[in-house]
């Protein structure tokens, strides 16, 4: 994660599109969770506030394994590839959580980063192929299946929520506050 303002901060359009709204939305929340785990050493990012077990750390590679599973497997019926599909999810549903802890910054912020470049080109493919009406291949029981605009707010419904869980940790490790790095 960079400590800087990489350029400048996303915003999605005040006028855009559909497409451009959503993926913009998107972009700044991904940018903001960047911003509230960046520049912190493996102790930061494993910080927690009361007993809670939720760590930045955790939050970077649950929204790694969202990226990753969400996505491909919505859109385009792919299992998600390693290190989540390697996991006995049953056995332990918590354990992107559980072993955020024995990972690196540097591994951490890869595996994020990585997550969210492939859900950026799934996400390119389903646009080639029909814009946020895209239909994904995966099939609910009753026989439903979501649109890429479905998918997309989901995943920034995900994001939001997980912010609010950043910003009380990062402040509580060093005082870092605010919505976005200043300009």
């Amino acid at each position: 994660m960079s400590e800087n303002n990489e350029s400048v901060f996303p915003e999605p359009p005040l006028a855009g599109d559909e497409t451009a709204t959503l993926l913009g939305s998107l972009e700044r929340q991904r940018a903001t969770l960047a911003w509230k785990c960046g520049g912190l050493d493996a102790a930061g990012l494993r910080a927690t506030i009361g007993t809670s077990t939720v760590s930045l750390g955790g939050l970077l590679k649950h929204l790694a394994c969202v990226e990753d599973t969400h996505f491909a497997r919505l859109l385009l019926a792919r299992k998600p590839g390693a290190p989540w599909d390697a996991v006995d999810w049953d056995a332990d549903p918590d354990w992107e959580w559980r072993t955020a802890a024995e990972d690196t910054p540097e591994q951490l912020t890869a595996l994020w980063r990585g997550a969210v470049e492939r859900s950026r080109a799934v996400v390119a493919e389903a646009l080639a192929d029909g814009g946020p009406g895209h239909i994904g291949r995966y099939t609910t029981s009753s026989g439903e299946s979501p649109s890429l605009r479905r998918v997309l707010i989901d995943m920034i419904e995900e994001y939001a929520r997980h912010i609010g869980h950043a910003d009380l940790i990062r402040e509580s490790v060093d005082g870092l506050v605010g919505e976005d790095p200043p300009r």
